[in-house]
């Protein structure tokens, strides 16, 4: 599957709305009343005590996001709890999001289906959608795309946006479902069209690829934007990448740079790769070995194979950088093991003019950064948004584009394979 992220859908919203606590306002009923009104935090906590399942549900919210209250999951937890037992199915469907993430409990992704199904059970739309993606993703339930599917599609019924991004990944990727671009186009549009960031990306993608409609730069860069606005980091990137390439905008350097150092600085490693490559060049902004450095090993740090070639190059050339061939041999050695040819022909090469102690030692600074950066050992798919507890969207991300399939549209890197690399 693709990057499971959790997105956080609009501001927190509380539901029902009669939960809120906030300022003092007149309340009809103490506990009762479906009258929107805010009651001061004494009587919200003091009809949460009498059992009153929407302001405990409420009060679990407010300690989960710090919100009047000091922030305390396990007091979330227990609030949400209370509220759950009595069949509250917004605080069934977060209390299920606090085992699926440890938070104020342990995490436990059976618990976080138990919580989940009793709230989707009920209808509610934002469950269905996190049910869906467990049973995606094999976790607390056997992988199941097509108990999946069926979830997705309660919850796109009742025009959750996440859930129609969901939707259309299944369909993208015939996972559940027979593979149909122009389906999944559809379920983008319907999710892009309500704002989600997630699908206006993926939607520019699908134009940018001539996927399921007809290839459009212009129409990619439209959605592309409309993404990269919210923030979205793969966005920012891939509108750098047009504006680097001139596609379906007036080629500008200048714009390349700003998007990918916004993508950069939420530690997306491509951009910070590419941002690397644009000082290295001085494309965009002064040429600037160091800052160039700087950026490559910010991405080579987080396991990036192309930005630690490109940084094993400055510490070969001594560009940005002290020469130091043991750190070149590193970083060069780390790339190679993961099957970059360039890094393994820059290593044949400086092993020429090193001495037996400086191989080993680097070789032992290897073993030390790969043990202190272990490859994953659990889904690849996890959250890097951090959810409103009220609005949980636990979304799939289109696999492909943040991977192998948009290596060949970051501009090439600087040249490694030379005869100043050997050079003493």
């Amino acid at each position: 599957m693709g990057l499971l992220i959790g997105a956080a859908v609009g501001t927190l919203f509380l539901v029902p709305a009669y939960g809120l606590a906030q300022s003092d306002v007149l309340r009809l009923d103490p506990c009762d009343s479906e009258i929107i009104y805010m009651s001061r935090l004494g009587g919200l906590i003091s009809c949460a005590e009498t059992g009153h399942a929407p302001d405990q549900y409420t009060l679990g919210v407010m300690y989960a996001e710090g919100n009047d209250v000091p922030e305390d999951d396990a007091e979330a937890v227990r609030w949400y709890r209370l509220a759950a037992e009595q069949g509250h199915a917004s605080a069934q469907n977060n209390l299920g999001l606090m085992y699926a993430e440890g938070n104020g409990v342990p995490e436990d992704d059976a618990e976080a289906v138990r919580w989940y199904r009793l709230a989707a059970e009920q209808g509610h739309a934002l469950a269905q959608n996190n049910l869906g993606v467990m049973y995606a993703e094999g976790n607390g339930v056997p992988e199941d795309y097509g108990e999946a599917v069926r979830w997705y599609r309660l919850s796109v019924e009742q025009g959750y946006a996440a859930a129609q991004f969901n939707l259309g990944m299944m369909y993208e990727h015939g996972d559940g479902v027979r593979e149909d671009d122009g389906e999944a186009v559809r379920w983008y549009r319907l999710s892009a069209e309500q704002g989600f960031a997630a699908a206006q990306y993926n939607l520019g993608a699908m134009y940018r690829n001539g996927d399921g409609v007809p290839e459009d730069y212009g129409e990619a860069v439209r959605w592309y934007r409309l993404s990269a606005e919210q923030g979205f980091a793969a966005a920012q990137y891939n509108l750098g990448v047009v504006y680097a390439h001139g596609d379906g905008v007036p080629e500008d350097d200048g714009e390349a740079v700003r998007w990918y150092r916004l993508a950069a600085d939420q530690e997306y490693a491509i951009a910070q790769f590419n941002l690397g490559v644009m000082y290295s060049r001085g494309e965009g902004v002064p040429e600037d070995d160091a800052e160039a450095v700087r950026w490559y090993r910010l991405a080579a740090e987080q396991g990036d194979a192309l930005a630690q070639t490109n940084l094993g190059f400055m510490y070969g050339n001594g560009d940005g950088v002290p020469r130091d061939l043991v750190f070149a041999y590193m970083w060069f050695n780390l790339s190679a093991a993961q099957g970059n040819e360039t890094a393994q022909r820059n290593n044949e090469m400086i092993e020429q003019v090193m001495t037996r102690e400086e191989i080993a030692e680097a070789q032992r600074l290897s073993r030390e950064w790969l043990e202190a950066h272990p490859p994953a050992v659990t889904s690849p798919l996890t959250p890097s948004v951090a959810p409103s507890h009220a609005q949980l969207s636990s979304t799939v991300l289109r696999r492909g584009l943040l991977s192998g399939a948009h290596r060949c549209q970051v501009p090439s890197e600087v040249p490694r394979v030379g005869s100043e690399l050997v050079e003493t």
